[in-house]
């Protein structure tokens, strides 16, 4: 079988609003621990937007911490509201801060309980990272797991120096590195970027679904996060306690409800319902100690298999 898997750096545009937003986040949090925050960031060629709804009594500067994160000369954009008084009103009684669906997964074939092409993208990025700290992807293709093509496009890299360091890092039959060119333009230089759009990323790869809600910028009550964290959690201890080869979790909610209306796991192909968790948004914040958690730590090099709690 034959699978594909990128990553990109926390340089990239798409990640960098990630970091901004779950920055935005911290910083109402820390001033106020029920916080109920949905922002969204979009960014680049020295213009940041700030956009969302947001209900604390904490006042953090938003602009200040915008510019510590991309520089002073940024223009930023600020337009938060509060969160609609009908949406409140459901999560004020223990509800959900959304309907959806949130798909958790696990799976034996890595240490990290991840699919095997994404811990290999991953990882390659990381190392590389550490070498050109810039804008950059990396992709993996696997074959019966074995490694065929290895991908590598990063930002002020030398092709004489980017490949032999790829190689040292993976063994593979095809390197492309910098295909389309060596390039020195990058980031919100070249590309503007948008939070929540590396969802595959954020998850496991593309052989696995996802919900489809984007984590950053979210306090608990919007289960996009929450519930997602929670699916992972139940899907890893699952797959240890059981010894399977993989594990598929779903939970869905309704807004203004706690209880999910769907909570089932597959394990080995085999569907049950998921018993003996509390699966309202206020359980899986307890669970996961979700108020003691640095969300800017969690949205840089994907949101599992870093032994964060719901790992």
């Amino acid at each position: 079988m034959i699978k594909t898997c990128e990553f990109v750096s926390p340089m990239h545009p798409d990640k960098i609003c990630d970091y901004i937003a779950d920055s935005i986040l911290d910083a109402y949090l820390e001033g106020d621990k029920n916080s109920r925050v949905a922002t969204e960031v979009m960014g680049g060629h020295n213009l940041i937007t700030i956009n969302g709804e947001v209900t604390s009594t904490s006042k953090p500067d938003l602009e200040k911490i915008v510019k510590g994160i991309v520089g002073e000369s940024y223009k930023v954009i600020i337009n938060i509201v509060q969160q609609s008084p009908e949406i409140a009103a459901g999560v004020d009684t223990g509800g959900a801060g959304d309907q959806g669906i949130m798909k958790g997964y696990a799976t034996s074939e890595t240490p990290e309980c991840l699919p095997l092409e994404y811990t290999l993208a991953r990882n390659l990025c990381q190392k590389i990272f550490e070498v050109y700290p810039y804008d950059g992807k990396t992709q993996v293709t696997i074959e019966d797991g074995v490694v065929t093509t290895v991908v590598a496009s990063f930002q002020n890299a030398k092709n004489a120096e980017l490949l032999p360091l790829v190689q040292s890092i993976i063994t593979a039959k095809e390197y492309l590195i910098n295909p389309a060119g060596e390039w020195n333009q990058g980031g919100f230089d070249a590309d503007t970027g948008l939070s929540g759009r590396k969802l595959i990323i954020d998850n496991y790869g593309p052989e696995v679904p996802i919900g489809g809600g984007s984590f950053s910028g979210k306090d608990y009550t919007k289960v996009d996060r929450s519930g997602a964290y929670m699916a992972r959690k139940i899907a890893v201890e699952i797959l240890k306690a059981r010894g399977g080869k993989e594990v598929y979790t779903k939970l869905a909610y309704a807004i203004g409800k706690a209880e999910p209306v769907m909570a089932v796991a597959v394990i080995d192909g085999k569907e049950e319902q998921i018993t003996g968790y509390n699966l309202t948004p206020k359980g899986i914040r307890e669970f996961l100690k979700l108020d003691t958690v640095s969300y800017k730590d969690t949205c840089t090099w994907g949101h599992f298999g870093h032994n964060f709690n719901w790992d």
